[in-house]
């Protein structure tokens, strides 16, 4: 199959190989000469488009000719560009009841059951820096802990996090900057991946640790200790301190053990980074396939990223639960479009450079492949960054798209699992939640196999259906979830992806 047409609708297809010029290609019934080289993944026109008319993709407008486009060509960032139009919001004509399992026939999975209900998938100790200024002694506590030796004799602990981050002071000591800055450390203190913290600053910053950790709801059975380097008398003491403090909590961590626990317990948090054509065709909708398998089995799937759902959200408000959940996702698109348009940017200041190289070209096209990862079934909430997911079923988080900071969110939201679906081949970890990498297409999979977890490319050229490696990549999310390594924790990742979102002025 040369070329890829989603619907009869559509004015382009996808070519799955590279085409020279005047090769015929064809996709069903449908056959074209193309009129120059267009590289594998790129969008080639099955009709004439005249100039200024909408160009179709997923049945969708992803953009508008700049010039007349004729049957052949090769549609790219010369001939088609994004332009604002108008969308009709249907709110919640295609939501639904969907039909759970009873607890009884849903999969289950081995996670650490902690003392407030929620469910772990992963038993680390971290320590959570108040401000920069702490970032390199907590780096040293925890390099101390992971190649002392200390941990050989305590097998049931993964191991110890530095959360460390470029923030937490020169900035308004009240306000959004650190009320997001301390809604995601709360998120991350709270979270049943962790058996135990340490929290440490340097003494002087905005964001005091008193303020962080006193309005903080800690569940009973989470040691919390605090220090900070001005306190213990500088660098070397407070690493000598804080490995003490640390080495303290081993035996309770290690006394945490795997029970049977059913599928509902499971907060799948998605994303995507280094998309390509092939993204909403492949790894995206099969994701979308698992979020549905696992809402069915009582689950919850997070989608973020709200820059690349742009141009999606009349999809989206659809499916909402009601009128006031598609009501938030459309005040967070208007924010977005305000915040942008403050800082002179757009919303269409994406796709990425290597996006664009993998055969995209404006953000309705990237958003229509991204937003098939949250599925089909009802959108049941929409919430802020990093707040706290309460709600079953389908939910979206107002994220930034930038990777590690939309992650950071999604974590600190409560995701105990991820997957992470990249078409060029994203580099990404994100302890102490383990993340799945999947891949959107086999040439991909290969050249980085080291690296990505699932191949979804058989999808287009392997005979695979979306539903089948859906069902695939569900039942590693079950695997990974009861203790099986990703490829990203194999290879250490995820200590430098905790990025909290930064907002407000650095003073």
């Amino acid at each position: 199959m040369e070329l890829i047409q989603l619907r009869d609708t559509d004015d382009v297809a996808i070519a799955n190989t590279d085409l020279p010029a005047g090769r015929e290609a064809s996709s069903g019934s449908r056959t074209v000469t193309t009129r120059q080289d267009v590289p594998r993944g790129h969008k080639v026109a099955v009709r004439p488009v005249p100039a200024g008319a909408a160009v179709h993709r997923y049945g969708q407008v992803i953009g508008f000719a700049g010039r007349n486009i004729a049957a052949g060509e090769h549609v790219h960032l010369h001939n088609l560009e994004y332009r604002e139009f108008d969308r009709a919001y249907e709110f919640s004509v295609d939501a639904r009841e969907e039909e759970i399992l009873p607890v009884e026939r849903q999969a289950t999975f081995q996670g650490y059951r902690r003392s407030d209900g929620r469910v772990g998938t992963r038993n680390y100790l971290g320590v959570l820096t108040s401000v920069n200024c702490s970032a390199t002694a907590a780096k040293h506590i925890a390099r101390q802990m992971q190649f002392s030796g200390v941990l050989d004799d305590f097998p049931h602990v993964d191991g110890v996090v530095a959360l460390t981050h470029g923030t937490g002071c020169g900035m308004a000591p009240d306000g959004e900057g650190i009320g997001v800055l301390r809604r995601v450390m709360r998120g991350y203190l709270s979270h049943p991946n962790f058996a135990g913290f340490l929290v440490l600053g340097l003494g002087c910053e905005d964001n005091q640790i008193v303020k962080l950790t006193g309005e903080a709801v800690l569940r009973p059975d989470l040691p919390v200790v605090s220090a900070t380097i001005q306190e213990l008398g500088g660098t070397a003491k407070t690493v000598r301190e804080g490995v003490a403090r640390l080495t303290d909590m081993l035996p309770d961590a290690n006394r945490a053990r795997r029970e049977t626990t059913p599928a509902s317990e499971l907060i799948l948090g998605t994303n995507c980074g280094g998309s390509d054509s092939y993204s909403g065709l492949t790894a995206n909708p099969a994701l979308g396939a698992a979020v549905d398998l696992l809402v069915r089995h009582g689950g919850t799937g997070i989608v973020g990223e709200t820059p690349e759902i742009y141009g999606t959200e009349h999809l989206l408000v659809r499916r909402a639960a009601n009128r006031e959940v598609g009501e938030k996702l459309l005040r967070r698109i208007d924010w977005w479009k305000d915040y942008t348009a403050k800082n002179g940017g757009s919303m269409d200041n994406n796709p990425s450079p290597g996006n664009k190289a993998g055969g995209l070209t404006t953000i309705l096209e990237k958003s229509l492949g991204a937003v098939a990862k949250g599925g089909t079934t009802t959108l049941r909430e929409v919430v802020e960054y990093a707040e706290s997911v309460t709600s079953k079923g389908f939910v979206f988080m107002d994220t930034p798209g930038y990777d590690p900071v939309s992650v950071t969110g999604i974590v600190a939201g409560g995701a105990n699992i991820v997957c992470f679906t990249t078409g060029r081949g994203s580099a990404f970890g994100c302890k102490p939640v383990p993340s799945l990498k999947l891949a959107t297409n086999t040439p991909l999979y290969e050249h980085m196999s080291e690296d990505m977890d699932i191949n979804c490319g058989g999808i287009v050229d392997g005979g695979q259906t979306v539903e089948a490696v859906g069902r695939e990549i569900f039942e590693r999310v079950l695997r990974v979830a009861s203790g099986e390594a990703t490829k990203s924790e194999a290879l250490d990742y995820g200590d430098e992806e905790f990025v909290p979102w930064h907002l407000g002025t650095v003073m």
